[in-house]
């Protein structure tokens, strides 16, 4: 059965644990709070959020109770992660996946915060939200695009429609003909790829595949695609949403460049051979704009009208 947090009231609470990276500079975390405490919220910071261990801000297990403490608080409506990076399937064993489908509420992060989308949804079916983390809202890049989209996503208990193109580039590309209903699932492709194989891999069976990703070659991404591929996570899918690839083509640098394929041709090698409906270019990942999307909910993917539809209401009156 599928598990749906409550939309955001005036007023709320946002609790925000750092499953992943540490912040670089302490004013990524204050700028968070106060973009949240402008609009009228109230933010509860986990405990470990100011905690910096290498690549991650702490050690897992502390990282995990920091992320059950924010379900399992009454007093906290929306969980928000810090931000992405690594780190965060280093939490997975530790984690109690009964207390998060006790308490089903919206969680939102993106990036390397995959790794906990994907478990989540195997484990209790929540739907939840790949979207901006707290460090990044307030960020001077950040533009009202992704803060409105947040916001809209967050406080809306009814379907939330199709997902807005890219205001600055609204072309969108049909790697695969016809239209399909179903849930979605996926994320970042190099957490979802290291999946495969553990007690948390993404379940893609009978679903449609919505992945992205950043600062990846493309025979990196050729790699990743060929290793969920001949794991069988790809037999079952029925459609395909590519987001952006940011950064992931070959630097202007490189003279061997034309002689090689892009992100594109990998796609083009991958998905069009399966016949099934497939999108590319949605601002869906680490560009200038992100449209916070529901994961887990029923969406339409209609590939010949190039569009990604979200049916059914993410979140409860």
């Amino acid at each position: 059965m599928t598990l749906k947090g409550r939309a955001l009231q005036p007023g709320a609470t946002i609790g925000v644990p750092a499953p992943s990276s540490p912040y670089y500079a302490r004013s990524e975390i204050l700028r968070g709070v106060e973009w949240w405490a402008a609009r009228g919220y109230e933010v509860v910071l986990g405990e470990g959020v100011f905690e910096r261990t290498g690549w991650v801000a702490g050690d897992a297990e502390t990282r995990a109770k920091d992320l059950l403490r924010m379900f399992t608080d009454p007093e906290v409506d929306v969980v928000q992660c810090l931000q992405g990076g690594w780190g965060a399937a280093q939490m997975l064993p530790h984690l109690d996946f009964d207390a998060i489908a006790a308490n089903p509420k919206p969680f939102v992060g993106y990036s390397d915060v995959t790794a906990l989308h994907a478990a989540i949804a195997r484990h209790t079916e929540l739907i939840t939200f790949y979207g901006p983390g707290l460090a990044g809202i307030n960020d001077p890049e950040t533009k009202e695009f992704t803060t409105d989209r947040l916001m809209k996503a967050l406080t809306s208990s009814e379907p939330l429609g199709e997902v807005p193109r890219n205001p600055d580039d609204d072309y969108v590309r049909q790697l695969g003909p016809g239209h399909v209903t179903g849930r979605m699932a996926g994320g970042c492709l190099w957490p979802l790829s290291h999946s495969m194989g553990t007690p948390w891999e993404v379940d893609l069976d009978g679903k449609i595949f919505f992945f992205e990703d950043v600062y990846e070659s493309p025979p990196k991404i050729d790699a990743l695609l060929t290793h969920m591929k001949q794991a069988g996570a790809l037999d079952g899918i029925i459609g395909v949403v590519v987001g952006e690839l940011h950064k992931c083509d070959w630097p202007d640098d490189n003279d061997d460049a034309p002689l090689m394929y892009s992100a594109e041709d990998v796609l083009e090698m991958h998905f069009e051979p399966l016949g099934i409906p497939a999108i590319y270019n949605l601002p869906m990942g680490h560009g200038k704009h992100l449209a916070t999307t529901p994961l887990g909910a029923t969406v339409t993917l209609d590939a010949d009208a190039r569009k990604l539809t979200v049916d059914e209401a993410a979140l409860t009156a």
